[in-house]
């Protein structure tokens, strides 16, 4: 019914955006109109709602042009969640959505009309500058979330990964009350706590255990004065544990500064340990953690020793399994990659760790690459597989665990401590003497990059700052000019810079 419900729902088709009317795509086909809603109500009142849930699509009407704006510019620099897995959305072509005479309305209107009535009674964000948070307290920031039928530990690090799906996480505090295991957890906006609350209320870590029943608290912010594992203020990692001691070590402050993903999405796995009858799958919509391991046995709680990515949205006409080794290879060595033969949007990358691929994802997950934003998770595969004796997939399975071009195999090397997120400017190395500026320059114009700056190192000329047009250019020149031959065995190095000229 959803093609007919498409002839019949008459809009008006307008040409020019922006409209007061949104149109989502890529929905997660279990996804409810609550979860839908609650991407755009914290920027103003929605006024009408269409699901074509076969096409996996929604039209949001706005009660004003402007409020649609501040939903678009919110989520500019990144597409928001559901369930763990991108939502894109756009302006419609529509100015407004008519659908009176449609089938399955009722249900849709009766959510908008609750969700609105909640809404005018606590917050709305009232601009996109408003809604890009600073450090801003106010009600509805802090969750509290009592978690049930705890069979396995739940950690801080844990809920951190599952709540910073929503938004930045600022403070978590964890305590024991009346037997039960609860947290308080704060956002930096009242939005990111709505849609975490909306989302994950009800909902299980493992299957049919660690059940999440989520309020919110009456606190509008949290005191934090130790960084442990019972409590952590995510804006200062220099606080000390009670000890005196800083709590973190160096490589989880430097991931947990941007937005871990976690193994919940469709791709994830539940791996338990071999004493456990498996769970029937899917079993209460659980988010599907994997069970953490042996203490010790890994920097990152909840990665559970998984090196493979999942990396999707990319563009087929221009990836290859080459320049993922080597936009990878700048966060962890990258030993194997696949593109999957049959949809060349989506590859599997192959880490040397499971702390290197958490890392690739904090620093690469939406990220935009060859004109689409990429997106990186971790594969329920736990190995990337070779091609068997006789298999032909015109190349796009490649092993790369002996190449040369690896940062990372000398311990204690330079290169971790070098790892930055890609930057318009790059740094370089290796140039021989007898190249000049205009030489570096015109080599990467012929990447079709705009150089906007250059300059060698005063005291070391084999290094240089480049600075080019756009992020975006800088990811496309590295892959292509790193290990470039600059003449007489001169292998160029690209990595991305900290500074700017």
């Amino acid at each position: 019914g959803n093609a007919k419900n498409r002839k019949k729902f008459k809009g008006h088709r307008l040409l020019s955006s922006p409209s007061r009317v949104l149109h989502l795509r890529q929905i997660p086909s279990d996804a409810t109109e609550a979860e839908i809603l609650s991407l755009a109500l914290p920027f103003g009142e929605v006024t009408n709602i269409l699901m074509l849930k076969g096409k996996r699509q929604a039209f949001l009407e706005m009660a004003t042009e402007e409020a649609a704006v501040n939903v678009m510019n919110y989520y500019a620099p990144a597409a928001p969640s559901l369930r763990y897995q991108p939502v894109f959305i756009q302006y419609s072509n529509y100015r407004e959505l008519k659908t009176d005479n449609l089938p399955n309305q009722t249900r849709a209107q009766a959510i908008l009309q609750a969700l609105n009535a909640m809404q005018s009674g606590s917050w709305t964000v009232t601009s996109a500058s408003d809604a890009g948070g600073g450090l801003r307290q106010g009600p509805g920031c802090v969750l509290r979330i009592i978690v049930e039928n705890v069979f396995y530990p739940v950690t801080l690090e844990m809920l951190h990964q599952v709540f910073s799906t929503f938004g930045p996480v600022l403070k978590i505090i964890t305590f024991t009350r009346n037997s039960q295991f609860q947290a308080l957890v704060q956002y930096n906006d009242p939005r990111s706590a709505h849609c975490a609350k909306m989302t994950l209320h009800g909902r299980s870590i493992y299957n049919a255990c660690c059940t999440l029943r989520i309020d919110f608290s009456k606190f509008t912010s949290l005191t934090i004065k130790y960084n442990n594992e019972k409590s952590r203020d995510f804006t200062r990692l220099d606080f000390p544990s009670d000890d005196g001691q800083i709590y973190m070590d160096q490589p989880i402050a430097a991931a947990y500064g941007k937005k871990p993903s976690l193994p919940l999405s469709s791709d994830a796995i539940n791996t338990l340990p071999g004493d456990v009858v498996p769970p029937v799958p899917g079993a209460l919509g659980s988010l599907a953690l994997t069970t953490p391991v042996e203490p010790g046995q890994m920097t990152y709680p909840g990665v559970v020793g998984n090196s493979v990515l999942l990396v999707s949205n990319l563009n087929p006409e221009a990836i290859t399994p080459h320049g993922l080794f080597i936009l990878f290879g700048m966060y962890g060595d990258v030993h194997r990659v696949k593109i999957m033969f049959r949809k060349k949007e989506n590859a599997l990358v192959q880490m040397a760790d499971a702390n290197q691929a958490q890392l690739a994802i904090s620093h690469l997950d939406g990220q935009r690459l060859y004109g689409r934003v990429l997106h990186a998770t971790f594969s329920k595969h736990h190995t990337v597989q070779l091609l068997r004796e006789g298999q032909d997939d015109q190349g796009l399975t490649k092993d790369y665990s002996n190449s040369p071009l690896h940062r990372f195999k000398i311990p204690g090397s330079k290169n971790f401590q070098n790892i930055f997120p890609p930057s318009a400017t790059l740094h370089l190395s290796n140039i021989p003497s007898f190249v000049t500026v205009d030489d570096m320059k015109n080599l990467f114009a012929s990447t079709g990059c705009t150089v906007k700056a250059f300059k060698f190192f005063q005291n070391n000329c084999k290094m240089a700052l480049i600075q080019l047009g756009s992020v975006e250019e800088a990811v496309h020149a590295l892959i292509e000019l790193h290990n470039h031959d600059l003449g007489q065995n001169h292998h160029l190095r690209v990595s991305f810079s900290k500074f700017t000229i």
